[in-house]
């Protein structure tokens, strides 16, 4: 039996294992690195507010959004100006307040969030 292919196995493996250990070692150190930074970080910050310290409701009591429908600017088109327009001539893509302001509502048979906008139910 040979056993030149034993050895050399065996040779090569101490020298694996050497680097296995090694390899271990540098991940543990950066993670023993990384760990120490996160706290002196989170030492840096400021702490949490404690119960009295939240902010309370106003005496008026909560505060609600208020929604206003906006309609788009109009551009002209290219055949009043006779040439296009470049983007720095189109200026903002502002908005201005609609003359129409109640809220849109649902219409009686136009659908919803599922089907095809049937009578449902039946």
């Amino acid at each position: 039996m040979d056993t030149t292919w034993y050895e050399a196995a065996g040779a090569g493996s101490a020298a694996g294992i050497a680097v296995i250990v090694v390899g271990g070692l540098v991940i543990a150190a950066v993670l023993v690195w990384a760990v120490r930074l996160g706290i002196r970080v989170k030492q840096g910050e400021p702490r949490t507010p404690r119960a009295g310290e939240y902010p309370t409701l106003p005496e008026s009591g909560p505060v609600h959004e208020v929604s206003r429908r906006r309609e788009p600017a109009e551009v002209p088109c290219a055949e009043e100006t006779g040439r296009r327009l470049t983007p720095h001539e189109l200026g903002s893509s502002g908005s201005r307040r609609s003359e129409d302001q109640p809220r849109p509502r649902w219409d009686g048979g136009s659908g919803g969030s599922f089907g095809s906008g049937g009578s449902g139910g039946g």
